[in-house]
């Protein structure tokens, strides 16, 4: 039995919710996310909310009746507040700026790396050593982190790299003498 899946997820007037075919389409202030509904659920709307319920009793079904209410919970989520992931880059010459789409990082290569943002993802740097990451699709916004954290992970004996800004570095002693 699903705890979380037997919640609704609520959602503002500001927010319109539809269910066509097996899709569910969620439009709001930051945009229009849709996601497929597999036929193990059924998902009903009624005044101002959305109830994911199980078709059958099988072992898939209740699987997948928290995992779609979860997949619905973000998007009515991502289309109200949106969804912001903030990384960090600390090393001696380490730096990063965005213009004109593109988030340039200078991470200790012989190069830089230039990385062009996807549709509706958007990126604001506060200083040059600290970068935010957001968007109206949580999967997107987690890729596109963890794309950039991969260009150069953070060491455990310096902590040089890529971060998230939550992110605690298991540091290990160097050398003894």
């Amino acid at each position: 039995m699903s705890r979380l899946g037997k919640l609704p997820v609520a959602f503002s007037d500001k927010v319109h919710v539809t269910l066509k075919d097996n899709f569910i389409v969620v439009k709001g202030p930051k945009g229009e996310l849709s996601t497929q509904i597999t036929g193990d659920v059924d998902v009903t709307i009624d005044a101002g909310q959305v109830w994911v319920k199980p078709a059958n009793d099988s072992q898939r079904a209740r699987a997948m009746w928290g995992t779609v209410r979860a997949n619905v919970k973000n998007l009515v989520q991502g289309t109200t507040d949106g969804f912001t992931r903030t990384l960090e880059i600390t090393g001696v010459g380490y730096k990063c700026a965005f213009a004109n789409n593109v988030l340039t990082l200078s991470l200790g290569f012989s190069h830089e790396v230039k990385y062009v943002m996807p549709q509706g993802i958007s990126c604001t740097v506060e200083r040059p050593t600290a970068v935010t990451i957001s968007g109206a699709d949580k999967q997107k916004v987690g890729q596109v982190a963890s794309e950039l954290r991969a260009l150069r992970k953070p060491e455990p004996y310096k902590g040089k790299g890529v971060r998230y800004s939550d992110e605690k570095i298991r540091r290990k002693e160097g050398k003894k003498k």
